[in-house]
């Protein structure tokens, strides 16, 4: 039978080796870390858990779970997607032990080029899994331990430093998004519902559509105003030379006659123009349009 100070040595033995090997795992962990970034995602068969109330289940998957008598849900995903910053994804698990994945979704051909284009603030466009038309589902948020990821096999989601910064934009948009007034909402409906039901249509129309980057509006004086002239900013993706062969005014003209004065709302004017064309001024004080509030 072991004497007392001799218990002591080993409990104290069995605590340094439990350690070092923490402190092992740990260096494992941080040397694995360094290889994520920001917009890296893992395919396969992974589940996200979320928690709702039993006596107000709103989402089907919930409804269903209620007979389990539990008020947490795992439902499968086809993937995570990582929405950490790079910066903090690679600072030691011991000081930042958390990372926020969010859920890889299918969607259909067409909504995917609306999220690529920013009109979606829902999702957010992943260049390395567009291919299988999925995005990252921002409205559902998972926090895990750093450590998971290192059962994960890791993917790029940005190949350059282009789509890095639009992943970025799309993060930081879910959350500062300019709201538009509802009257606005309701003024601008036609308008946002021709963009939707055109934008994929073998047509004139459909090519300058596409031709778009994104569509900004500047309410002057102000949103808040009793009376109100509207510009919106039709801005080209690429340089206007590529598209000569549209008639721009001539759409120009089609879609803002779709949203004549009324109301505070006393004119509507607008342009077709590059990044070049368009200053920082006017594009920092404009708000782009998205159409998830048109969604199904």
């Amino acid at each position: 039978m072991l004497e007392e100070h001799e218990l002591l040595e080993h409990q104290g033995s069995e605590k340094m080796t439990v350690g070092n090997e923490r402190e092992d795992w740990v260096e494992q962990v941080d040397t694995i870390l360094k290889e994520w970034c920001q917009g890296d995602y893992v395919l396969g068969e992974h589940w996200f858990v979320h928690r709702f109330n039993p006596q107000c289940p709103l989402t089907q998957n919930s409804e269903n779970d209620v007979q389990e008598e539990t008020d947490i849900f795992e439902s499968e995903v086809k993937g995570f997607v990582v929405v950490t910053q790079t910066c903090d994804i690679v600072r030691t698990c011991i000081s930042r032990p958390f990372i926020e994945v969010v859920p890889l979704v299918e969607v259909s051909e067409s909504s995917l080029r609306e999220v690529q284009k920013g009109r979606r603030p829902q999702y957010a466009y992943i260049a390395g899994v567009a291919s299988l038309n999925l995005v990252a589902d921002l409205d559902r948020v998972m926090t895990i331990e750093k450590p998971v990821l290192v059962g994960w096999e890791r993917q790029s989601g940005c190949f350059n430093d282009e789509e890095v910064r639009v992943l970025g934009q799309a993060l930081a948009r879910k959350r500062s998004r300019f709201a538009f007034p509802d009257d606005f909402n309701e003024f601008a409906q036609k308008l946002q519902k021709r963009l939707k039901d055109k934008h994929d249509k073998q047509s004139n129309e459909g090519e300058a559509l596409r031709a778009l980057r994104e569509i900004r509006v500047t309410a002057e004086p102000s949103w808040n105003a009793s009376e109100v002239k509207l510009v919106f900013w039709f801005i080209l993706s690429q340089e206007q030379a590529t598209y000569e062969g549209i008639m721009w005014n001539q759409y120009l003209k089609y879609w803002l006659d779709l949203m004549p004065p009324f109301e505070r709302f006393k004119s509507v004017d607008g342009s077709v123009v590059t990044l070049e064309d368009i200053t920082a001024k006017d594009y920092i004080e404009s708000s782009p349009l998205d159409l998830d509030h048109l969604s199904s």
